[in-house]
């Protein structure tokens, strides 16, 4: 199975580079995160047009995450919140039944600064989390793929020193996602690639994308029951393309999966 998780940063400016990321990947499933579109506006016709189909929790103008999978693929069970989360309204959380797995695409909080009340309610949403992946893993096959707001070693920052980072870094952070790791899941990048950098987010500003300033905080999180083969990411999609789209600041990890 290939999964590929994107935060697409507006799914109404990037569908031109969605569309190719499908024809070029011809994923299992993707899942995508902040599309900043109401659910009226989410661009199923466009979608199945180019053979896939879309389940979406949407927000507006903040927010979003989707699962797509094939036309002849079945969606099947679909929730569209994460249980215990401190702010249901927000679409952060979607998850579905997908060739068999338990796949979630989740957008976590991005914290904003120690002292703002979104730091508090990050680590709240971490916690909603753990309890419900704790569930779905003893269940079965899973997959929790998305923005998760954290670098999980300082190796996964270009420069933590110069980085000025008040967020995503923090022990309270890292603390709280390495214990979704133990309850027997795989960072899926780390499981093939432990050494280098993946980073998957790069500030518009400074070119910090040809600088190489960057941070790998888009994690697929793969539960024991399945095998990572390969994981990457596709910096390609961080660049404008031919036609000059403008991409958004974070790049596709695609994961190939494996029973």
């Amino acid at each position: 199975m290939r999964l590929v998780t994107w935060n697409v940063n507006s799914i109404r400016a990037r569908l031109p580079r969605v569309r190719e990321l499908l024809d070029r990947h011809r994923p299992d499933v993707v899942c995508l995160q902040e599309t900043k579109v109401t659910a009226e506006a989410f661009p199923h016709a466009a979608l199945r047009d180019h053979g896939y189909h879309a389940v979406e929790s949407s927000e507006g103008r903040w927010n979003g995450v989707a699962l797509l999978a094939p036309l002849d693929v079945e969606v099947e069970a679909v929730e569209t919140s994460l249980p215990g989360a401190p702010d249901p309204a927000e679409a952060r959380w979607v998850e579905a039944t997908i060739h068999g797995v338990r796949v979630a695409s989740v957008y976590v909080p991005n914290g904003r600064d120690r002292d703002h009340p979104m730091f508090a309610a990050k680590l709240r949403f971490l916690e909603a989390m753990h309890a419900h992946l704790a569930g779905l893993v003893a269940a079965g096959p899973t997959v929790v793929a998305g923005d998760v707001n954290i670098a999980p070693q300082d190796r996964d920052v270009w420069d933590v020193a110069q980085a000025g980072l008040t967020t995503h870094i923090t022990p309270e952070e890292r603390q709280r996602l390495a214990a979704l790791l133990e309850l027997g899941v795989v960072d899926a990048y780390r499981a093939v690639e432990p050494e280098a950098t993946g980073f998957t987010w790069w500030d518009y500003r400074l070119r910090s994308f040809q600088r190489g300033f960057g941070m790998r905080i888009d994690l697929a999180l793969v539960s024991e029951h399945l095998s990572v083969q390969a994981c990457t990411v596709a910096t390609d999609f961080r660049e404008a393309n031919a036609a000059g789209d403008k991409p958004s600041d974070h790049a596709p990890l695609v994961v190939e999966l494996a029973r």
